[in-house]
């Protein structure tokens, strides 16, 4: 079974939490039969570890991590590249994949065309 791991950066601020709930039931809705969990890199719980033990728990074969990061840096191209390798270790029957920070998706110019007429 197909998981997604959604992984964000983490907030003090509670909206922040909301927002992340608010994204990943809009994930749900629009991938049925798919596990959507979510994890936060630091500050918040659950960390990425837990996010992806979740995922196993519940059948996972492959787990998707979907960074919610909007470009590259050393928690993309380091921090959390280790955590999945760590996690591929204790979880070796599992599949991993990690994505592009959304940042880099061919769609965010018209995002921020679109943000920016809103206003």
């Amino acid at each position: 079974m197909k998981a997604v791991l959604l992984v964000s950066h983490g907030s003090r601020s509670p909206r922040t939490k909301k927002e992340i709930l608010a994204l990943v039931n809009a994930l749900f809705q629009r991938l049925p039969g798919v596990i959507i969990e979510y994890a936060f890199l630091d500050i918040e719980s659950p960390d990425i570890p837990e996010g992806i033990d979740k995922c196993v728990s519940q059948g996972a074969g492959e787990i998707i991590v979907a960074l919610n990061f909007l470009n590259s840096g050393r928690h993309v191209n380091e921090d959390i590249p280790a955590i999945v390798a760590e996690a591929q270790k204790k979880h070796p029957g599992v599949k991993f994949a990690v994505t592009q920070p959304i940042g880099q998706h061919s769609q965010i110019p018209g995002l921020f065309i679109d943000l920016i007429n809103d206003v």
